[in-house]
Protein backbone atom coordinates (compact mmCIF):
# COMPACT_ATOMS: atom_id res chain seq x y z
CA UNK A 1 0.00 0.00 0.00
CA UNK A 2 1.41 3.60 -0.94
CA UNK A 3 1.91 5.40 2.09
CA UNK A 4 2.41 9.76 1.15
CA UNK A 5 5.36 10.69 3.16
CA UNK A 6 5.17 14.68 4.74
CA UNK A 7 7.97 16.20 2.61
CA UNK A 8 7.74 19.18 4.46
CA UNK A 9 11.11 20.47 5.95
CA UNK A 10 11.65 21.25 9.33
CA UNK A 11 12.60 25.07 10.69
CA UNK A 12 16.07 23.57 11.12
CA UNK A 13 16.47 22.64 7.63
CA UNK A 14 15.92 25.99 6.41
CA UNK A 15 17.18 27.81 8.91
CA UNK A 16 20.69 26.20 7.20
CA UNK A 17 19.22 26.40 4.08
CA UNK A 18 19.04 30.21 4.33
CA UNK A 19 22.49 30.65 6.56
CA UNK A 20 23.45 29.51 3.21
CA UNK A 21 22.16 31.89 1.16
CA UNK A 22 19.22 30.37 -0.05
CA UNK A 23 16.55 33.07 -0.18
CA UNK A 24 13.66 30.90 -1.31
CA UNK A 25 14.04 28.94 2.04
CA UNK A 26 14.37 32.13 4.27
CA UNK A 27 11.03 33.17 2.54
CA UNK A 28 9.13 29.88 3.84
CA UNK A 29 10.50 30.77 7.63
CA UNK A 30 8.59 34.32 6.83
CA UNK A 31 5.83 32.51 6.21
CA UNK A 32 5.70 30.38 8.55
CA UNK A 33 5.99 32.82 11.64
CA UNK A 34 5.38 36.45 10.12
CA UNK A 35 1.67 36.03 12.05
CA UNK A 36 3.19 35.01 15.20
CA UNK A 37 6.09 37.70 15.22
CA UNK A 38 3.55 40.53 14.40
CA UNK A 39 0.41 39.13 17.22
CA UNK A 40 3.41 39.44 19.62
CA UNK A 41 4.57 42.98 18.80
CA UNK A 42 0.74 44.59 18.34
CA UNK A 43 0.13 43.34 21.70
CA UNK A 44 3.14 44.76 23.22
CA UNK A 45 2.54 48.22 21.33
CA UNK A 46 -1.16 48.57 20.43
CA UNK A 47 -0.24 49.81 17.27
CA UNK A 48 -0.58 48.71 14.00
CA UNK A 49 1.65 50.49 11.91
CA UNK A 50 4.50 49.94 14.49
CA UNK A 51 3.75 46.23 14.80
CA UNK A 52 4.48 45.65 11.26
CA UNK A 53 7.42 47.79 10.94
CA UNK A 54 8.63 45.26 14.02
CA UNK A 55 7.81 42.16 11.94
CA UNK A 56 10.07 44.04 9.13
CA UNK A 57 13.32 44.58 11.94
CA UNK A 58 12.76 41.37 13.21
CA UNK A 59 13.45 39.21 10.05
CA UNK A 60 15.97 41.29 9.11
CA UNK A 61 17.97 40.88 11.95
CA UNK A 62 17.35 37.46 12.22
CA UNK A 63 18.75 37.13 8.30
CA UNK A 64 21.64 38.65 9.54
CA UNK A 65 22.27 37.30 12.77
CA UNK A 66 21.26 33.49 11.57
CA UNK A 67 24.58 32.16 11.65
CA UNK A 68 24.80 32.67 15.65
CA UNK A 69 21.10 30.57 15.96
CA UNK A 70 22.84 27.21 17.49
CA UNK A 71 19.32 25.40 17.89
CA UNK A 72 19.50 25.24 21.25
CA UNK A 73 16.29 26.53 21.54
CA UNK A 74 13.32 26.32 18.86
CA UNK A 75 14.10 28.85 16.15
CA UNK A 76 10.08 29.97 16.88
CA UNK A 77 11.55 30.90 20.30
CA UNK A 78 14.78 32.51 19.02
CA UNK A 79 12.68 34.23 16.53
CA UNK A 80 9.98 35.94 19.38
CA UNK A 81 12.82 36.48 21.22
CA UNK A 82 14.28 38.71 18.35
CA UNK A 83 11.12 40.37 18.03
CA UNK A 84 10.47 41.02 21.71
CA UNK A 85 13.83 42.96 21.79
CA UNK A 86 13.15 44.86 18.30
CA UNK A 87 9.57 45.88 19.95
CA UNK A 88 10.78 46.47 23.35
CA UNK A 89 13.53 49.39 22.42
CA UNK A 90 10.64 51.29 20.23
CA UNK A 91 8.99 51.17 23.57
CA UNK A 92 11.93 52.48 25.02
CA UNK A 93 12.19 55.39 22.86
CA UNK A 94 8.74 56.23 23.36
CA UNK A 95 9.43 56.50 26.98
CA UNK A 96 12.24 59.04 26.29
CA UNK A 97 9.55 60.92 23.84
CA UNK A 98 7.63 63.62 24.95
CA UNK A 99 4.78 62.27 27.34
CA UNK A 100 1.52 61.32 26.87
CA UNK A 101 -1.11 61.02 29.18
CA UNK A 102 -0.54 59.45 32.11
CA UNK A 103 -1.61 55.49 32.71
CA UNK A 104 -3.62 54.34 35.27
CA UNK A 105 -1.11 52.71 38.27
CA UNK A 106 -1.19 49.70 39.40
CA UNK A 107 -1.57 50.17 43.00
CA UNK A 108 -5.06 51.51 41.58
CA UNK A 109 -6.20 48.26 40.00
CA UNK A 110 -4.66 45.82 42.42
CA UNK A 111 -7.39 43.69 44.44
CA UNK A 112 -8.02 45.02 48.31
CA UNK A 113 -6.23 42.89 51.14
CA UNK A 114 -8.41 42.20 54.28
CA UNK A 115 -6.40 42.74 57.89
CA UNK A 116 -4.82 39.36 57.48
CA UNK A 117 -3.09 40.15 54.31
CA UNK A 118 -5.38 38.15 51.89
CA UNK A 119 -7.39 39.01 49.20
CA UNK A 120 -10.50 40.42 50.04
CA UNK A 121 -13.27 38.43 48.81
CA UNK A 122 -16.00 39.67 49.34
CA UNK A 123 -18.06 39.06 47.36
CA UNK A 124 -16.30 36.43 46.36
CA UNK A 125 -15.09 35.53 43.17
CA UNK A 126 -14.11 32.35 42.22
CA UNK A 127 -12.83 33.77 38.53
CA UNK A 128 -10.59 31.00 37.30
CA UNK A 129 -13.66 27.87 37.32
CA UNK A 130 -15.82 30.51 36.06
CA UNK A 131 -12.94 31.38 32.98
CA UNK A 132 -12.60 27.73 32.68
CA UNK A 133 -15.99 27.36 32.39
CA UNK A 134 -16.72 30.16 29.72
CA UNK A 135 -13.51 30.59 27.73
CA UNK A 136 -15.23 29.24 24.73
CA UNK A 137 -16.98 32.23 25.02
CA UNK A 138 -16.14 34.66 22.59
CA UNK A 139 -17.00 37.97 24.78
CA UNK A 140 -15.63 36.25 27.99
CA UNK A 141 -12.40 36.25 25.35
CA UNK A 142 -12.74 39.86 24.43
CA UNK A 143 -12.79 40.88 28.18
CA UNK A 144 -10.25 38.85 28.48
CA UNK A 145 -7.94 40.45 26.05
CA UNK A 146 -8.86 44.07 27.22
CA UNK A 147 -7.67 42.97 30.54
CA UNK A 148 -4.97 42.50 30.00
CA UNK A 149 -4.14 45.63 26.99
CA UNK A 150 -5.29 48.00 29.81
CA UNK A 151 -2.60 46.48 32.62
CA UNK A 152 0.37 49.20 32.93
CA UNK A 153 2.80 48.82 30.17
CA UNK A 154 5.21 47.34 32.46
CA UNK A 155 2.96 44.75 33.47
CA UNK A 156 1.71 43.92 30.51
CA UNK A 157 4.97 43.30 29.30
CA UNK A 158 5.98 40.62 31.33
CA UNK A 159 2.45 38.95 31.27
CA UNK A 160 2.63 38.84 27.37
CA UNK A 161 6.55 37.55 27.24
CA UNK A 162 5.62 35.10 30.27
CA UNK A 163 2.13 33.68 29.97
CA UNK A 164 1.95 34.10 26.24
CA UNK A 165 5.31 33.99 24.64
CA UNK A 166 6.17 31.39 27.59
CA UNK A 167 9.57 33.26 28.08
CA UNK A 168 11.50 32.07 30.87
CA UNK A 169 12.17 34.35 34.32
CA UNK A 170 15.83 34.48 33.20
CA UNK A 171 15.47 35.31 29.82
CA UNK A 172 12.86 37.90 30.45
CA UNK A 173 14.82 39.55 32.72
CA UNK A 174 18.06 39.94 30.26
CA UNK A 175 15.04 41.33 27.95
CA UNK A 176 13.98 44.18 29.88
CA UNK A 177 17.18 44.92 31.86
CA UNK A 178 15.92 44.22 34.96
CA UNK A 179 16.54 41.62 37.80
CA UNK A 180 14.67 37.77 37.57
CA UNK A 181 13.02 39.44 41.27
CA UNK A 182 11.40 42.06 39.12
CA UNK A 183 10.48 39.95 37.06
CA UNK A 184 8.95 37.88 39.11
CA UNK A 185 7.18 41.22 41.11
CA UNK A 186 5.80 42.60 38.10
CA UNK A 187 4.34 38.96 36.74
CA UNK A 188 2.45 38.46 40.27
CA UNK A 189 1.09 41.67 40.19
CA UNK A 190 0.16 41.47 36.96
CA UNK A 191 -1.82 38.23 37.49
CA UNK A 192 -3.32 39.77 40.76
CA UNK A 193 -4.61 42.65 38.31
CA UNK A 194 -6.42 40.38 36.42
CA UNK A 195 -7.66 38.11 38.45
CA UNK A 196 -9.65 41.10 40.13
CA UNK A 197 -10.54 42.61 36.78
CA UNK A 198 -11.88 39.08 35.43
CA UNK A 199 -13.64 38.61 38.78
CA UNK A 200 -15.59 41.81 38.46
CA UNK A 201 -16.63 41.12 34.95
CA UNK A 202 -17.13 36.99 35.64
CA UNK A 203 -19.38 37.90 38.60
Amino acid sequence: MDRTVDSTPLDGDLVALAASGDGAAFSELVQRHQDKVYALALHLLRDPAEAEEVVQETFLAALEKLSTFRGDAAFSTWLHRVGANAALMRLRRRRRAPEGPAEQPVEELLPRFDATGRIDSTPHHDWSKRADDQIADREVRLAIERAVQNLPEDYRIVFLLRDVEGLSSEDMAELLGISVAAVKSRLHRARLVLREELGSYLE
